[in-house]
């Protein structure tokens, strides 16, 4: 089966959506507390954890580790406001980028993000280790679930 990374159209692709998705957040007045400004980077790493999450490259674990996502969202305290406008944007650029349509794909990007939504706004407000998340690793994402 092709993995979803190969349907979106790979590293090219997936970053068109992470450019559109990025600039909407930093526009959102939702969402601007958690994206007060732009970093240079953060299109880019986006780009590697959903690339690695869809089944592509493992450049998001070799070049930055998950503990560093962890990190990015610890004490951000997300509200289940900003969470559902997370997606809601995240899934508005995947539409805006030409990704494909197919029911199939699009369920399974809108899990990935329902999910990683969740698991973010938990390590957001976690106040100790305990409080976090289980999740240590980039979850690799197939057509149905999480693997």
């Amino acid at each position: 089966m092709v993995s979803l990374y190969e349907h979106a159209g790979g590293d090219e692709a997936l970053h068109r959506v992470e450019e559109a998705f990025y600039a909407k957040v930093l526009a959102d007045p939702v969402l601007k507390p958690l994206f007060p400004e732009r970093r240079p980077h953060h299109v880019e790493h986006l780009t590697w954890f959903t690339a690695e999450s869809f089944g592509g490259p493992g450049r998001f674990t070799e070049r930055l580790g998950f503990p560093y996502l962890i990190d990015a969202h610890r004490g951000l305290r997300i509200t289940d406001e900003q969470r559902q406008r997370f997606v809601e944007l995240y899934l508005e650029a995947f539409d805006e980028a030409g990704l494909p349509g197919d029911e199939a794909f699009r369920e399974a990007v809108r899990s990935h993000v329902e999910f990683g939504s969740h698991v973010a706004m938990q390590n957001s407000l976690a106040t100790t280790d305990d409080e976090l998340h289980p999740l240590r690793e980039v979850p690799r994402w197939t057509w149905d679930e999480q693997t």
